[in-house]
């Protein structure tokens, strides 16, 4: 059996040996050496040849994403990047796929995460897949097309509306969808401030489509989620300049709409103007009717609307009200919905 062989850059020693130990649970991985400091790492990485780099953000040397630089322009290896579940974290992490690293695993604590461990099976899963990733074809792909410029190019939209048990039905769309979808996500589900952060990041571990919560100005990026923070409305704009037609996120707190805040109505009202007859609507469970009148804009537009249907509803309200008023396109199961989807972005 061909081992995996995998390179741990991590400053923390105890952290080390909690993402080594992980790997030994699995035979098939084989950890064949590992630095606390970046210019050790690049300095053995080129030497061991290792299938597999877990990358650190925080290095008492150098900073993550230069080791990174270092690695993809001089040895290009397949790099897994390590984050912590923080805002900055997320920023880099974003920063690090966006410069070749092929996926992430966010330390769910701080930089000193010993529950990872209870991530192991998720961890050995996904890196398996990373190890599969032929790095030439990968990195020939990236850099063939400039990815800002294809990233911003966005045509197509899906915005999601969830409340009660939105969260288990959100991630169990988005883990169907495929990381190559012509399209972005913005998500909205009535969740408090504090909370809609870590949402994000639990959908981006899930499924192959980078989310974060997002943030005031964010340009809105092709194959890329965003959850409205709790407590913010989050709106659609355009840009327009030199470099054609962009879209941006502009996040504010004007009063309650269906008294919530993020509303979906909100967000599918700003989207429909921008994206007429390119933009779908999904209405899953949850109390009130927040997202009617969104859909219904959507639907003057031109757009299509999907409702989850009552049977796979934990509460249906929201996808009942738009259903009622005759807006729907499809009424579907929470099993049927990611297909639907697929089907009218490709």
């Amino acid at each position: 059996m061909r081992k995996i062989k995998i390179f741990v850059v991590e400053d923390s020693i105890l952290m080390h040996k909690v993402i080594a130990d992980i790997f030994s649970h699995d035979p098939v991985f084989e950890v064949i050496g590992g630095s606390y400091k970046g210019k050790d790492a690049l300095d053995k990485i080129p030497r061991l040849k290792p299938d597999i780099v877990t990358l650190d953000v925080n290095l008492p040397d150098l900073y993550g994403l230069t080791v990174l630089k270092e690695i993809m322009s001089k040895f290009p290896t397949r790099v897994v990047m390590i984050s912590a579940y923080t805002q900055k974290g997320a920023e880099v992490t974003m920063k690090a796929l966006e410069l070749g690293a092929l996926d992430f695993i966010p330390k769910p604590s701080g930089e000193i995460s010993l529950d990872l461990y209870n991530f192991k099976e998720e961890i050995i899963s996904k890196m398996k897949i990373v190890a599969d990733i032929d790095i030439n074809d990968y990195l020939s792909n990236f850099r063939g097309v400039p990815v800002a410029e294809e990233a911003l190019s966005v045509k197509k939209l899906v915005v999601i509306a969830a409340s009660t048990g939105g969260p288990k039905a959100i991630i169990e769309i988005m883990q169907k969808i495929p990381s190559n979808i012509e399209a972005s996500f913005l998500i909205v589900q009535h969740m408090p401030r504090g909370f809609t952060r870590t949402f994000a990041e639990r959908i981006s571990w899930y499924s192959s489509i980078k989310t974060k919560e997002a943030e005031d100005g964010d340009m809105i990026l092709k194959g890329a989620g965003y959850v409205a923070p709790g407590g913010f409305h989050m709106v659609a704009e355009g840009i327009t300049d030199d470099a054609g037609r962009r879209f941006r996120i502009r996040l504010d707190e004007t009063p309650l709409v269906n008294y919530v805040r993020p509303s979906a109505d909100v967000t599918m009202n700003s989207a429909a103007d921008l994206f007429g007859n390119n933009i779908v609507a999904v209405i899953l469970t949850g109390m009130g009717k927040d997202g009617l009148e969104g859909a219904r804009s959507i639907k003057n537009k031109g757009g299509f609307v999907i409702a989850q249907d009552k049977a796979s509803s934990v509460v249906y309200g929201m996808p009942r009200a738009v259903a009622d008023a005759g807006l729907t396109d499809r009424v579907l199961s929470l099993y049927d919905i990611p297909k639907e989807i697929i089907r009218m972005v490709v």
